[in-house]
């Protein structure tokens, strides 16, 4: 699976999409879907909030997968009661990566440690694995999307 996550990044990332949108693609193509106007958006999340270096791309656009998965659409939709969870748990495991392999959890200081951005493909990858993980985990089907 990590393989086709990492041929998938790659073909992305050839399209000229940047993490955080990387990430959301990935999960849409998992449901069968597209989003340009939700892709669009993500593309403020991009390296640190649109450049500012601020917290890393790869965790901003987990955890809006995870919303796409458990968060409030509409008004006639609640948010799963497992979603704050869900993203406290996303939250945690990317501050431990970054503690120890990453550099921090800003883009700049995974940066400052991985010049020329040499690390982001990997941990694009990883977040989005961990995601999938907290998603089946918490029994959300990844192929299906919202839950009820």
């Amino acid at each position: 699976m990590m393989g086709d996550v990492l041929l998938q990044l790659i073909r992305l990332k050839s399209k000229g999409f940047c993490c955080a949108q990387i990430i959301l693609i990935m999960a849409l193509e998992a449901q069968g879907k597209t989003n340009p106007d939700l892709v669009r958006s993500m593309g403020g999340l991009c390296f640190g909030i649109n450049g500012s270096g601020e917290v890393c791309g790869a965790l901003s656009g987990g955890a809006c997968l995870i919303s796409l998965y458990s968060g409030k659409g509409s008004e006639a939709e609640e948010a799963d009661a497992l979603r704050q969870s869900m993203l406290d748990e996303l939250v945690d495991w990317f501050r431990a990566a970054a503690d120890s392999e990453y550099g921090g959890t800003r883009c700049n200081d995974i940066l400052a440690r991985f010049p020329n951005h040499g690390k982001c493909g990997q941990i694009v990858a990883d977040t989005y694995g961990k995601c999938m993980e907290i998603l089946v985990g918490h029994g959300f089907d990844p192929a299906v999307g919202r839950n009820g």
